[in-house]
């Protein structure tokens, strides 16, 4: 989920006291609209009782009692999790640790979905809690609720916990680059494979945030493989990804902060101040040429801002120079200001995770969920180990691979044809702008970048969930566009971690990753409609 560096549709709702003695009504919830759909039901497939499809002599070790999850009251269905290793000896002390959730959908027959978080060193259980998970848990609620949005509706999902040291997963830290996190990926992996007899299931990598050089190497490592019993790679889907390097946010930043302007209030000097450090460090030039359909050529190298005889940047052009000057700038005006969703404001929100937004935070008396014994012994995760949402290190002395897409994406892209990236446009840490010039400075399906710019409507159909605990937008909701087996989507009113901010959204690129509706654009309903 997370950078270490530092909704849905955003519902208002009254709800009022009836003792106010303004006397102001109390607004209910939107009526339904035509060919609605209300998220899925929990018990759609099982009404008839749970019919367990992994169970055996191999897994179970790994079951997770799904009535009996602390603060969870209620039948999550078959699950299972804990430690697996990452070699060919199955004892060995490097061990992953995973969640399995498989799907009750008939469809969901020899598929499975891998999802990762990002950091580096963040935990698969963000996602898995507060994400695309069978039960969510966000930032300021009482209690975890079923959720309607689980993309185990829709497929057989494990949430993995890698590279060593991210999470629950233990062992010696060996990692130096994106191969070597690969290759630990693909040995858990075919060991999973085997306790869970999936040989010949088709595979499909998601993840978001520093997943997208996770995701992308990963698979392709499994396509080179060339091995489909274990790693028949059929697709890929990455949110707010890292494909492209870091100063690419210094370069398209005061265009997002010209356009937020509401959530930027800046006076007219430091406002001034910016757009000079953007003229002067050459990012509006390179934006004007550079992001543009069809590109002219590749970024150069280096980028803007460099002083070539020194090799060294400029003092306002460095690195980060400008991101950290406007959020330091925003962050006085509003101090609870979140760099994964630009639109929220104080107070900070607790977290059961210890992380909401920005910062680590608990309230006296709180405990971070998955580091508390009962949650360990239920979930069958190491009980000495202390848990923490974002923790590491899990490379040597950092990860000194190229960006996945001045390497393997365009790849990935080639084999599968089937690879979506989608960008939530409130995000600041990541901006959709700079994915675009990534996009842009790719070469897949023989020609480098989008041939058009993304201009179609991305559709959500219209549901009738009206339960205020898992409240998701519909309609059209961003704009989206696909060329030669890329789609990339922007996610309105989405931060950094779509399938937490906009779950319905995210529900439908997974829909669509998986080829149960044939366009983002569709206005067809749900596959998982009555």
């Amino acid at each position: 989920m997370r950078w270490t560096l530092v909704a849905s549709a955003i519902v208002s709702v009254a709800l009022v006291s009836a003792r106010d003695p303004g006397g102001r009504n109390t607004r209910a919830p939107p009526s339904p609209r035509a060919r609605a759909h209300s998220g899925v039901p929990f018990d759609k497939w099982t009404r008839d009782g749970q019919r367990a499809k992994f169970k055996g002599s191999k897994t179970d070790k790994y079951i997770v009692n799904g009535t009996g999850i602390p603060y969870v009251d209620f039948d999550i269905g078959e699950a299972y999790a804990g430690e697996m290793s990452i070699s060919q000896d199955l004892n060995g002390p490097d061990k992953f640790y995973f969640w399995f959730q498989p799907s009750p959908n008939p469809e969901a027959e020899k598929e499975i979905v891998i999802w990762l978080n990002g950091g580096p060193g963040c935990s698969s259980l963000e996602g898995f809690i507060q994400e695309n998970g069978p039960f969510m848990w966000q930032y300021g609620t009482f209690r975890p609720v079923p959720n309607p949005w689980g993309w185990h509706h829709l497929a057989n999902v494990v949430w993995v916990e890698q590279p060593i040291n991210t999470g629950f997963s233990t062992g010696t830290v060996t990692a130096q680059n994106e191969e070597d996190v690969a290759r630990q990926f693909m040995g858990f992996f075919k060991n999973f494979v085997d306790t869970f007899s999936m040989q010949g299931y088709k595979v499909y990598m998601t993840g978001e945030s520093y997943a997208g050089m996770y995701c992308p190497y990963i698979a392709n490592a499994m396509l080179r493989e060339e091995d489909t019993d274990y790693f028949d790679v059929r697709g890929m889907l990455i949110y707010d990804p890292s494909i492209i390097e870091h100063r690419m946010t210094d370069v398209n930043l005061v265009p997002f902060v010209d356009y937020h302007r509401n959530l930027f209030p800046f006076n007219d000097s430091y406002t001034q101040e910016i757009h000079d450090i953007d003229e002067k460090c050459g990012f509006a030039a390179i934006r004007s040429k550079y992001l543009t359909y069809p590109p002219p050529g590749h970024l150069p190298s280096p980028l803007p801002g460099i002083n070539p005889d020194a090799n060294t940047s400029l003092p306002e052009c460095g690195p980060h120079y400008l991101t950290n000057s406007v959020q330091e700038a925003i962050t006085d005006m509003n101090p609870c200001f979140d760099v994964y969703q630009v639109a929220t404001t104080c107070p900070l929100l607790w977290d059961v995770l210890g992380f909401p937004g920005s910062f680590d935070y608990l309230p006296k008396g709180a405990s971070v969920y998955f580091d508390r014994q009962d949650v360990k012994k239920a979930i069958n995760a190491p009980l000495n180990r202390t848990w923490a949402s974002c923790g590491g290190p899990v490379f040597v002395d950092g990860d000194n691979s190229p960006p996945s897409s001045t390497t393997v994406l365009g790849n990935v892209i080639d084999r599968t044809g089937n690879v979506v990236i989608g960008h939530g446009a409130l995000d600041f840490i990541l901006l959709s702008n700079s994915t675009l010039m990534a996009i842009q400075n790719m070469t897949f399906g023989g020609k480098l970048g989008f041939q058009q710019p993304p201009t179609e409507p991305f559709y959500v159909p219209y549901h009738s969930n009206s339960d205020l605990g898992t409240l998701a937008g519909a309609g059209v909701f961003g704009t989206t566009h696909t060329e030669r087996g890329l789609t990339y989507v922007v996610v309105s009113l989405s931060g950094h971690m779509v399938p937490q901010y906009a779950p319905s959204a995210a529900f439908r690129h997974l829909e669509f990753l998986l080829g149960r509706v044939d366009s983002l654009t569709s206005k067809k309903p749900f596959s998982t409609n009555d």
